[in-house]
């Protein structure tokens, strides 16, 4: 009944047909008011067309960032700087970042809490994934010079802490590629300037404190963790770690009472049946994970 009620309300505006006769048979009121139904919904539908023609001719308004703090970089309303040291660490090793574009600009990034415990003079961050000496000849002059290391865990790398006591000349500088393990290894190989500096890995026990952020395995560690390690041993000053990790262990304390959750490597999740994603069919991603699940170290 109710449908019927509304066939009848959307049949009245339908002018009649000219020479109609006033009465109607059953049959004819009631193809009459299945008529009328489709052409109001044509209507509707036409003049739905209208309106959402007219959106796309609205104007795009870009989206307004938070205010944010001078020195940590974070919201002001989320500030880090009362986890930061008062003044820069006096340090005299000259670290590089050489940080992957896709990095700049997130959120939950570590560079810039690190630049801001550090001497302006002694950390410089570059952005690129790719460099030459025609680009940046003074990074090209750092690499080329003995007393460079990088960071970078490859075949070649020794460990950082036996490397000093050896080393004929004491390391001065120190490189960090930032980016995820993918976009760190397509630096490193395409970039022949990183070949110049002495390859060095950290051998550290350590788990990353970084648990806001999936890492591929267990013993990976963060841009800020892997430069507060590597400084604390060149310096020979532990204290430089821990003012360091400060600012990371306020980052992620604060990110956890918020909703965020406690982010578990990649190599955990495998091994104990909880990776939430099927396996790739690709052969070579296959064979990272099947690495990934023995713990053997790619």
């Amino acid at each position: 009944m109710e449908s019927q009620k509304e066939a009848r309300t959307l049949q009245e505006p339908v002018e009649r047909p000219p020479g109609a006769s006033r009465s109607q048979t059953p049959k004819d009121k009631e193809r009459q008011e299945g008529s009328a139904v489709p052409a109001a919904a044509a209507l509707g539908a036409e003049g739905d067309d209208t309106s959402a023609d007219g959106l796309w001719e609205l104007p795009v308004e870009p989206a307004e960032r938070r205010p944010e703090c001078s020195r940590c970089s974070r919201p002001q309303k989320v500030c880090l700087c009362p986890f930061l040291p008062a003044h820069p660490l006096p340090i005299s090793t000259h670290l590089y970042i050489i940080q992957h574009p896709a990095e700049e600009n997130k959120v939950l990034r570590t560079v810039p809490l690190l630049a801001a415990c550090l001497p302006q003079d002694k950390c410089k961050v570059k952005i690129g994934r790719r460099f030459s000496e025609e680009r940046d000849p003074e990074l090209s002059t750092v690499c080329r010079k003995s007393g460079t290391l990088i960071l970078y865990p490859g075949a070649e790398a020794a460990n950082l802490e036996e490397f000093i006591l050896d080393s004929p000349v004491y390391p001065s500088t120190i490189i960090i590629i930032d980016g995820t393990w993918s976009q760190a290894k397509d630096i490193f190989y395409k970039n022949s300037l990183f070949r110049h500096p002495k390859q060095v890995q950290l051998k550290t026990s350590i788990s990353s404190q970084y648990v806001i952020r999936m890492q591929p395995t267990n013993r990976c560690l963060s841009t800020l963790e892997c430069a507060a390690v590597a400084l604390s041993i060149l310096e020979k000053n532990n204290y430089i770690q821990e003012t360091l990790l400060r600012p990371l262990q306020a980052l992620c304390s604060f990110q956890l009472q918020h909703g965020a959750q406690i982010r578990l490597s990649k190599e955990h999740l495998l091994k104990n049946g909880l990776y939430p994603k099927p396996m790739p069919k690709n052969k070579r991603k296959l064979r990272k994970m099947e690495l990934l699940m023995n713990s053997v170290k790619i």
